[in-house]
């Protein structure tokens, strides 16, 4: 399950700053235990939607970990993020069954609507999109998730009519 992102004025856009003080709780929690690193690094991405680097130096100041022992485990899982998400966050499967029925067809339509790469997000910050290695959705291949939502047996026509779709009601 996906945790809704937090849209509250947590980074200034002129300069890039980020409100540290909504780590003091989670720093505070987790003082002093041990394996505290993967949960300050969940905590933290569920605070912000990703990981800003102002908060592993936070981070590291309070705990003592080193920032290369962080980065090195942030960027070894897939679930951290180093750069922020946009607010509908598109998943391809690229499964055995979804890639057998044509799931790079999906993707690479995805990306010439939205004019960003596998793993960007769109410059209005409405769409990431992100190929993922199976969404356990096999019999629908191909299939895409948004948010909650999935979307099966698709092709890339109909992938890119839904992405508009959404577009539509977020302008509205």
């Amino acid at each position: 399950m996906r945790i809704a992102r937090i849209i509250p004025k947590i980074e200034d856009k002129k300069n890039g700053s980020v409100d540290l003080t909504l780590l003091d709780p989670l720093l505070e929690k987790f003082k002093g235990k041990k394996g505290n690193l993967i949960p300050l690094l969940q905590g933290t991405q569920d605070l912000y939607g990703y990981i800003p680097r102002q908060a592993f130096e936070k981070i590291s100041g309070a705990t003592g970990i080193e920032l290369s022992e962080m980065y090195g485990v942030a960027t070894f899982y897939a679930q951290f993020r180093l750069h922020p998400a946009g607010k509908h966050i598109i998943k391809v499967c690229h499964g055995t069954a979804c890639h057998v029925q044509n799931a790079k067809s999906i993707t690479e339509s995805l990306k010439e609507a939205l004019k960003i790469a596998d793993g960007e997000t769109t410059p209005d910050g409405l769409f990431t999109l992100e190929s993922v290695a199976c969404l356990g959705c096999c019999s629908l291949a191909p299939v895409m998730m948004i948010g909650d939502e999935t979307y099966g047996k698709l092709t890339g026509n109909e992938a890119v009519k839904i992405v508009k779709n959404i577009r539509i009601r977020e302008n509205n």
